[in-house]
């Protein structure tokens, strides 16, 4: 990362809000690093992992994003066309 990207970052991680919204967002950012590492682990793109799940890039890509949960019948496929195996844990907060 830059040192202009760490200062910007600084400076927004300094307001409350803008903290609070990124730690509201935390199980969803660490799920799409998740799913991207599975991508990058079995080599293939996102139209090839969108080909194998019977979607489109576009998907591939809004689930790497963070933006929105995906369902478990979703993450299924997106770890099978990924030769990825699941494994889903509730931890104690």
């Amino acid at each position: 990362m830059t040192k202009r990207l760490q200062a910007f970052k600084r400076k927004m991680l300094a307001d409350r809000d803008v903290r609070a919204s990124r730690d509201a967002l935390g199980d969803e950012f660490n799920l799409a690093r998740e799913l991207i590492a599975a991508r990058v682990r079995a080599g293939l793109t996102q139209v090839e992992v969108a080909e194998r799940m019977g979607t489109t890039q576009s998907v591939v890509a809004r689930l790497e994003s963070g933006a929105q949960m995906p369902s478990v019948k979703t993450l299924l496929k997106f770890a099978k066309a990924t030769r990825s195996r699941p494994i889903i844990k509730l931890l104690a907060a």
